[in-house]
């Protein structure tokens, strides 16, 4: 038998490649065993919290993650122990596998999902329904329930096991409490920024903005992550919290935007888009009619990022109290019948210290959110306080639950997922609110800044469940704001030392507002020269709003290409007004013109400005009455215009002469042009040479016609009476030796040097006509 079996194993063996055979072997997975060989999902569970007379409903799966065959199976649920305290509850959320006692008995077998066989692999559904009076429910509060999957297995055959279990939560409440809690909802509308500061379209009316990409338009789709928000969030009863930045750019979508291409061209975005944010913002409207409304400071910058690595560059608090005035109009595109509050500051996480409140106010809140686990209670205080509490300067702390405003922040992509959340929050919800019912306390609950559908509909449906008001009423923020503190409440903000350093590694590094102040000067230079300012104003401000965005933690790299973006863009405007290269120049004379031509590539007139020539060597070329001179341009939208300097010119050689394009202020705008001119004068010494010459031809002249008058007098007397003949001087004979030979006085006058101007013809200018410019072409932009 040895060899039999050993033949095959050593056939086997021959086959295996040397780099199978060198691998290292991998450890078999271990057997799944005892309560964990069946995987128990629970994948709905309703009511969420029950009354009198209802029916509790368990769904869920069976998985079989075993080898061995499972036989005399059943489903049950399980009662536990009443869980007395929110600590209690933390307790149990980290017990894993079947534990008797603290597991408590099965429910009556009637109420079991029977399973005859379940295989390796296998999978089954399952449903329980039970009674809430059979649950044998005892005193109100909280009880630990689980779903227990029972049965036999091939090993183990004699005995029942407990081979899989999952636990819950059931909040048990069937009357209202003495006091209910008053709970604050909030419901965050945030997004990622979806544009930088290009804009295209040549009129005010038309000027449309340049979308990276439709991500947005995923978002606000039907069924997109935005579109759920506001179709859940217009059900509950919530506070909306609303970065104005996604409403702005909802609205740039629903007029007509544009997307980036390639080469720097854009196209338009598709119609169905379009009409996607139009109806967004519709329905987002009819929502928060009469609603309470929190307006964050444009584009939700992080305060605590500003406060640590920012307060100390010039602009950056500057540019946070604009943002911070601007929320309330930007939402006016919502309607007018808001109950719109921009005295909120929500710092990330909640995580405050002194800088980040100090950095808060400065910008004009007067309520900070922040989290109990970044204001925690003392130990001594047996119970959680009331949210609101003041923190000094006339600022108020609304702390928000950090059990209650996290429940949600784990995938939520699997029905257990939510199913257990639900129920974890309701347990909290209720064992909040029985730590002391004599005492009434607000609670607010502030979750992620943008959750994912997944996660709103979950964060709904336990919402849905508090608003049957037993242990739970809501109100709105504001009025949480102004209940009145508990005395035993932790008042004491933590000092910068304290604040989280996961949190800290998330932040805008000071480079970035380093980078932004760069910017915004860059943006102040440029704005001088423009007739209509906002065009380019606007939305570069905006932009650098984006730029300090929460949602731009974990996301460095993003971040910084952002910034590198816009201040890119600015550069780019800031080219379009140029002076147009020149090549190098020839003068003559003792004056001259030098014409410097501007360009304007932008789509609204250039003004405030002057082009300044300057001559580097004066004493040999002066430009007017200094050695620089200046001319005010104002050019117009796509076009050109070129302006003429006179000069002076001292002395013969090359001048380096320098073009600069100055505001009215002096300060320098855009590249200098430098050509080199060679100057050549005409001195006083040529010019006497030259009239010189010229009196010596008329001279020569006038001798010349006197000797004619002369001879002519001569020859008509026939030399003393002589009659004239064919042989008689001036009859065609041979001149007497030593006289002039006669010719036509015509003859006699010299041209004029060629490139002379006509006798009377007004003087020509120093210089000649040859062109000492080059023009370059240049793109237009979208400005």
């Amino acid at each position: 038998m040895a060899v039999t079996v050993a033949v095959p194993l050593l056939g086997l063996l021959t086959h295996l490649t040397p780099a199978q055979a060198d691998a290292p072997r991998q450890p078999a997975a271990a057997e799944p065993t005892g309560s964990r060989t069946v995987d128990v999902q629970l994948t709905g569970l309703t009511p969420e919290a029950p009354e009198a007379g209802n029916t509790v409903t368990v769904t869920g799966t069976l998985t079989n993650r075993s080898k061995q065959t499972i036989t005399e199976a059943h489903v049950a649920l399980r009662v536990g122990q009443l869980l007395t305290s929110r600590s209690a509850i933390d307790v149990a959320d980290d017990r894993s596998g079947y534990t008797p006692g603290l597991d408590g008995n099965e429910i009556a077998d009637k109420y079991d999902h029977k399973v005859g066989k379940l295989t390796p692999k296998q999978k089954e559904n399952f449903t329980l329904s039970v009674p809430v009076k059979d649950l044998q429910l005892g005193a109100d509060g909280v009880y630990q329930i689980g779903v227990s999957f029972d049965g036999r297995t091939s090993s183990v055959p004699w005995q029942e096991q407990v081979l899989g279990i999952k636990r819950t939560y059931l909040p048990w409440q069937p009357e209202p409490t003495a006091r209910q809690s008053q709970t604050t909802a909030l419901w965050p509308l945030i997004s990622s920024a979806r544009i930088g500061a290009r804009t295209v379209g040549g009129g005010d009316d038309d000027q449309n903005s340049v979308f990276e990409n439709d991500d947005l338009a995923k978002e606000i789709l039907p069924g997109g992550r935005l579109d759920r928000m506001v179709a859940l969030g217009k059900e509950l009863d919530v506070t909306w919290v609303i970065d104005p930045d996604l409403i702005n750019t909802v609205a740039d979508m629903a007029d007509g935007y544009r997307l980036a291409g390639k080469d720097g061209k854009t196209v338009a975005g598709s119609k169905k888009n379009k009409d996607a944010a139009a109806s967004w913002l519709d329905t987002l409207g009819k929502a928060l009619a009469g609603r309470s409304v929190v307006a964050l400071p444009y584009g939700d910058p992080d305060l605590a990022s500003i406060a640590h690595n920012g307060t100390k560059v010039p602009t950056t608090l500057a540019r946070l109290k604009t943002a911070t005035d601007i929320g309330r109009p930007t939402l006016s595109i919502l309607g007018s019948d808001l109950k719109l509050s921009t005295d909120y500051a929500w710092p990330a996480d909640g995580a405050i210290d002194r800088s980040i409140v100090d950095v808060a106010t400065s910008a004009g809140a007067t309520q900070v959110l922040t989290r109990s686990d970044s204001l925690s209670e003392p130990d001594s205080l047996l119970y959680t306080p009331s949210a609101a509490r003041p923190i000094g300067g006339g600022t108020t702390a609304i702390v928000t639950d950090t059990r209650l405003s996290t429940a949600f922040e784990g995938s939520m992509d699997s029905p257990q997922s939510v199913t257990l959340a639900v129920q974890r929050f309701l347990a909290q919800s209720l064992a909040l609110t029985r730590q002391d019912e004599q005492k009434q306390r607000t609670v607010v609950i502030a979750p992620q800044r943008t959750p994912t559908a997944a996660q709103a509909e979950a964060m709904a449906t336990a919402l849905r469940a508090l608003q049957g008001g037993r242990w739970s009423l809501f109100q709105e923020l504001d009025k949480a704001a102004k209940t009145k503190a508990d005395p035993q409440a932790n008042t004491r903000v933590p000092p910068r030392s304290a604040y989280p350093g996961s949190l800290r590694k998330q932040e805008l590094p000071t480079a970035a507002f380093t980078s932004l102040h760069a910017t915004q000067k860059g943006l102040d230079s440029f704005q001088e020269i423009l007739q209509s300012r906002d065009r380019v104003v606007t939305p570069f401000g905006l932009a650098m709003d984006r730029a300090v965005a929460t949602t731009w933690r974990g996301r460095a790299g993003q971040a910084a290409t952002y910034r590198t973006d816009v201040r890119g863009y600015l550069d780019s405007l800031v080219r379009q007004v140029r002076l147009i290269p020149k090549t190098d120049a020839k003068l003559s004379g003792h004056s001259a013109t030098i014409p410097v031509t501007v360009q304007n590539n932008l789509l609204q007139d250039a003004q405030h400005l002057k082009v300044r020539l300057t001559s580097t060597k004066p004493t040999r070329l002066k430009i007017g009455e200094r050695p620089w001179e200046e001319r005010a341009v104002k050019i117009g939208a796509g076009h050109s215009q070129t302006v003429k300097f006179d000069t002076t010119i001292n002395a013969n050689g090359p001048v380096l002469v320098t073009a600069q394009l100055v505001t009215d202020d002096n300060r320098a705008y855009g590249q200098p042009v430098e050509f080199s001119v060679d100057a050549t004068e005409v001195t006083s010494t040529v010019m006497l040479v030259i009239a010189g010459g010229v009196l010596l031809l008329v001279l020569a002249g006038l001798r010349m016609y006197t000797q004619r008058k002369r001879r002519a007098r001569e020859d008509g007397t026939g030399g003393g009476g002589t009659p004239a003949g064919p042989h008689a001087p001036g009859a065609g004979g041979p001149a007497p030796a030593g006289e002039d030979t006669p010719r036509d006085p015509a003859a006699g006058t010299p041209e004029p040097p060629a490139g002379n101007p006509p006798e009377g013809s007004p003087a020509a200018p120093d210089t000649g006509s040859e062109n000492i410019e080059r023009s370059g072409t240049g793109e237009r932009v979208d400005r």
